[in-house]
Formats: structure tokens, C-alpha cells, sequence
């Protein structure tokens, strides 16, 4: 396996590796990962579809990329998906597969097409005071003390940022800023978090540092992500014969290991329909891809009267991980991510909207109809002073095919779930659905004397506790997460947001993608290569550029003497580097 990019590798088509016709592939997990590992298998690696078997525990594909309407609740979206232009694995697989909703298109086209004619832009990136004050000047405020926090990070090596907190590398004028507020609500991450996934975020994004104030960086799908992604994927690989075992949960696999350091999986342990126990015996030519770990994993779902429930109990996923971890020291090291539940819990709650009144104070913040179709909130909506640190979103509506068109769905999340909320006194883990729909409400802006009656009958709320959702945040070290492959490695890789492939970061879709496409060409030694990451951490433009909107459009102001000054000026007057400074507004 190798990296690349540019045209000559993206376009090329791999010949089909030698004797894929005799291998069988088998996949722990529906989730993003496995079928799209299972998509490069057919695609690029040209085995059999019939060959390939999903194994999955719940009746239907897709894990956390989730889309669903349930009975005597309603709909349900864990969380949202935020892309952009450079997931170049993720969009290398999607250009393959055929949308459902326009005709000699892929899902790449439509996703193309549609965020061409209706780009992404929030109008209304954070507000106070019950919706009333506005914070839209996308300033960041970072002191000269907070950039030198940045820049420390940015420049410091991997090995110096492991097993340290973020609040360990910065000081208090970074965590007031607005950028740490715009930072940690858009990617969910707390002061607790690792110093080295905010590093690793830096590096990866730091061509979207002038997006994040108002989401200029986003694209967002058609409908929720179960819909618009989860759905063509798996219809293509039914299409081509791809077997799904629904209701089997895997609970161990057996692994050879060599004393020359050859690794080989040699059965598959399962119980299905929750009593029948079966597997099934693996040879050196039958290949087996584990999701280990979960985000979602013990998700509890309450509905608009019922709080949802910190589910500590026994958790099938990282049970699984932990048995084969204690096989093998190359097999990482799950307690990291998966012993400290306070955390790494979150909550989000799913409000439709059922009475007319309440989407007039949704458009009066985000400035648009939240019936039009077209973008909406541009993403989420910061209550700057809300005790849970709450933050809400209107996608595109509808955001369910089967949502009723007088009805908005709005997905709702809280970064401080244990402390106590403005209008509703309790924390937000403890409230119903109904109980965070009034805290919502408040915050928008609605009367008071009006919140409980549109509370009571004009919504339905269905909350949801996730005791893992950031538990890949957490501090950790080199070899904590398992190599794809690991060495010595024979018919097996590990994959998804737990897996280690050095050239990404995760809690993004496109690492649930890149993980298997790693895997499977490792594997099968498909000839052609891994798309590289956007390499714009070592584009001087793109870090100029970021330069210029960390320092919210100041110019560099260097404590220099006067005839020092200008005569570095002069000499810049006239160079590509001068130009390039010019042309940031940084001198």
C-alpha cells in the first residue's frame, strides 16, 4: 500500500489482484467503515460480492451514521455530519455509487450539484440573552498570549502533545476566546480533551480556520445521513450480492500467533438472535475486517416525557475489543477510550416541530425560511450563555423524506450536560424531551409565558444519551489505537474511528472511510494508491491565509526599531514572499 495523489493514480483502475476469486471477506459491524471496505473490496479489489458477509448485531446497516423515525417517539438523529471538498477517500468512494434521487448520477454528483446551486453559510453563528443579541462579526478575539498557544501546538512535535489535556497547553485567554467557543462546538471537544487530536485538528484544517466562524467550510447532504449516504452504499453492495447477517453480535475471534511474528485470525465466535451461538473457521485466504470500539454504543434513547439514561452496563463493542486486545500488545488498548464514561458521555436531543408558531423564531435567528428547502441555520447555533453550553441546527428541510412538510426537525446538543440549564433547573441528562424543548425554546427567544404550552403540544423531543460519543478524544499515546494492519498481520485489519492510520483524524466520516480502503489494499495489495490527505498544512498560502484570520485581519506587528522595520518592508517590497504577505494582509 502507498499514498499518492494527482490524476495519474485517481483515475487509473487497479488489474484484479491474483486469485481474489478463492478469498471470502467477512466484516464485525454494519457500520460506515465496513461498507465501504466492502465497496473497495468489490470495486477495486474485484472480489465476488457473494464472497463478502456483514456481520451486525442490530436488523439494519449504517452505526452511528443514523436516520431513523421511530414509533411513538419520532425522528431520531444522533448527531450530524459536517464534510467538506478534501474527504478525498470518502468522495473517491462515492463517485461509484449511484444516487436514489437523481437519475445517471452518483452520489457524488448530487452532493456536488447541490452544494454548487445552494452553498453552506451560517447567518447567525452564536447568540445571548434568549436569542436577542446577535454574534456575527466572525472576530476571534485571540490575544497575543492565546495565537502563541496555537502556534505552540501547531509547531510542537506529536510525541510532545501525547497523553496531555488541551487546558494542560494553553492558558485562560485561549479557553475565553471566541475561537475556543467556535472550535469546541463545532467539533464537540472539551478542556479535558487531547492536546494531540487538537493538534492533529489544526494540521488538518487549517485551510478552513477562515470558515469556522460562519461554516463557509461546511457541506451537508440533501436529507439526514442514513438517507442521503448509508442507504445508495448499501443498496449498491446488495446489488452486488453483498450478504448481510443481521441480529449477530460477535463476541470473540481467535487469532494464530506465530513465534516469526505471523498474525493470523482463525475463527469467528457469534451469538445470533441473542441465544444461538455459531462462527465460523478462517484460513490464511479468508479475510476479516473488525470495527472495534463504538461512539454510540450504549445509546439510550428517552422520548418527549422520559429523560434518557446513562447506560454504564456491560458494552457489547468494547467488550469485543477488549477480548482480542488481550490476545496481542499490537491490538490496542480500549481501556483508554473507553473507562472513563464522565468524559466522554454527550447528549443530543431531536425536536420536530409541530406547531406553526415556533419556526417564525427559528427563521428570525437564522434570517432564513426554514421552509425553503435550502440551507437553513448553515449549521449549529451557539447559545454563547446557556449553562449547558447548548448548541442547535436546522438542516435542510425536510430532513426526513417521510417528515411531514409543515413540520422542521432540529437537532439540539449540549456540550455540559451535568450542570443545571437557565430556564429548566436541572441538568440536561436528567430532563425529558419536553424539559430540554422549553430550555431550547427560551433560548430562542420564545415569551416565557408561552414556553410551556408550545413545549407541552407543539413539539415532540426524543433525547438521547451517548456514554462513548467523544471517547477518541480522550488523552492518549502511540499504540493506544491498533495499526490498520498490524505487523505480521495475515487475513485481518482493524478499522473504523479506533484504528490508527497516521495520515487522518478521527470523528469525521472520511476516517470511516480511509481506515478500510487502507486495509483492503494492504490486504489484497490492490495497485493503486490511498488518496493522500489535503495537504494544506504544508501549503505556505494556506498557512498565511489562517496567519491572517487567527489575528482577525491584523497586520503582523513585530516589536521592531522603526529603521529595522522599514527596511525589511523594503526588501519584501519587491519578492514572491512580499507578494504573498500583500496579498494576506499580513504586512
Amino acid at each position: 500500500m502507498y499514498y499518492s495523489s494527482g490524476n495519474y493514480e485517481a483515475f487509473a483502475r487497479p488489474r484484479k489482484p491474483a486469485g481474489v476469486e478463492e478469498k471470502t471477506a467477512w466484516f464485525v459491524g454494519s457500520g460506515l467503515a465496513a461498507l465501504a471496505g466492502a465497496a473497495f473490496l468489490v470495486r477495486d479489489a474485484q472480489m465476488p460480492g457473494p464472497n463478502i458477509t456483514i456481520l451486525e448485531e442490530l436488523d439494519l446497516p449504517g452505526g452511528a451514521l443514523d436516520g431513523l423515525e421511530v414509533p411513538e417517539k419520532g425522528f431520531v438523529i444522533r448527531g450530524g455530519r459536517e464534510m467538506e471538498d478534501h474527504y478525498e477517500c470518502l468522495w473517491d468512494l462515492f463517485r461509484s455509487i449511484p444516487s436514489l434521487e437523481v437519475p445517471d448520477a452518483s452520489v457524488l454528483d448530487e452532493f456536488y450539484w447541490l452544494n454548487k446551486d445552494d452553498p453552506n453559510l451560517s447567518l447567525q453563528r452564536a447568540t445571548t440573552n434568549q436569542g436577542q443579541d446577535a454574534h456575527t462579526d466572525n472576530k476571534f478575539g485571540l490575544t497575543s498570549a492565546a495565537q502563541k498557544d496555537i502556534i505552540r501546538i501547531f509547531l510542537a512535535t506529536q510525541q510532545e502533545m501525547e497523553g496531555k489535556r488541551i487546558n494542560e497547553v494553553v492558558g485562560r485567554d485561549f479557553l475565553q476566546s471566541n475561537f475556543w467557543m467556535y472550535w469546541r462546538t463545532m467539533f464537540a471537544f472539551q478542556e479535558w480533551h487531547s492536546a494531540l487530536e487538537m493538534k492533529l485538528y489544526l494540521h488538518r484544517f487549517v485551510h478552513h480556520i477562515g470558515g469556522l466562524p460562519d461554516f463557509s467550510a461546511l457541506k451537508f447532504t440533501k436529507y439526514n445521513q442514513y438517507e442521503s449516504l448509508v442507504l445508495p452504499l448499501h443498496k449498491w453492495l446488495l446489488d452486488h450480492g453483498v450478504k448481510f447477517q443481521y441480529k449477530t453480535e460477535v463476541v470473540d475471534v481467535d487469532f494464530s500467533i506465530a513465534a516469526d511474528g505471523k498474525k493470523q485470525a482463525t475463527r469467528i465466535h457469534w451469538v445470533k438472535d441473542g441465544n444461538e451461538k455459531g462462527g465460523v473457521d478462517l484460513g490464511a485466504n479468508d479475510l476479516v475486517f473488525m470495527t472495534i470500539g463504538s461512539l454510540t454504543e450504549n445509546s439510550d434513547l428517552g422520548d418527549h416525557h422520559t429523560p434518557s439514561q446513562l447506560n454504564q452496563g456491560p458494552a457489547p463493542a468494547w467488550d469485543l475489543w477488549r477480548r482480542i486486545a488481550a490476545k496481542d500488545s499490537s491490538f490496542g488498548k480500549p481501556d483508554v477510550f473507553a473507562a472513563n464514561i464522565p468524559e466522554s458521555k454527550w447528549q443530543s436531543a431531536t425536536v420536530t416541530t409541530l406547531d406553526t408558531r415556533i419556526p417564525a423564531y427559528i427563521q428570525k435567528i437564522c434570517k432564513r425560511d426554514p421552509f425553503s428547502g435550502k440551507v437553513v441555520t448553515g449549521g449549529i447555533v451557539t447559545v454563547k450563555d446557556s449553562s449547558w453550553l447548548l448548541s442547535w441546527t436546522v438542516n435542510r428541510q425536510p430532513h426526513f423524506k417521510k417528515q411531514p412538510r409543515d413540520q422542521i426537525v432540529v437537532w439540539v446538543y449540549s456540550l455540559l450536560v451535568d450542570a443545571p440549564g437557565d430556564y429548566i433547573k436541572k441538568p440536561m441528562q436528567d430532563c425529558t424531551g419536553e424539559e430540554i424543548t422549553q430550555e431550547w425554546l427560551y433560548h430562542l427567544g420564545v415569551p416565557v409565558e408561552d414556553i410551556a404550552e408550545l413545549a407541552a403540544t407543539g413539539a415532540l423531543c426524543v433525547p438521547v444519551m451517548m456514554p462513548y460519543v467523544t471517547s477518541f478524544f480522550l488523552p492518549r499515546h502511540q499504540g493506544d489505537r491498533p495499526a490498520v494492519v498490524p505487523e505480521g498481520a495475515i487475513n485481518f485489519a482493524f478499522i473504523g474511528q479506533f484504528a490508527e492510520s497516521c495520515r487522518d483524524t478521527i470523528f469525521t466520516i472520511e476516517y470511516s472511510v480511509r481506515t478500510p480502503m487502507e486495509a483492503v489494499y494492504q490486504l489484497l495489495g490492490v495497485e493503486r494508491g490511498i488518496p493522500e490527505v489535503f495537504g494544506s498544512t504544508y501549503d505556505v498560502r494556506k498557512l498565511l491565509a489562517a496567519t491572517s484570520r487567527l489575528r482577525d485581519g491584523h497586520e503582523l506587528d513585530a516589536r521592531l526599531p522603526d529603521f529595522f522595520r522599514h527596511w525589511i518592508l523594503h526588501k519584501l517590497e519587491h519578492n514572491e514572499v512580499g507578494a504573498l504577505l500583500h496579498e494576506y494582509h499580513l504586512i
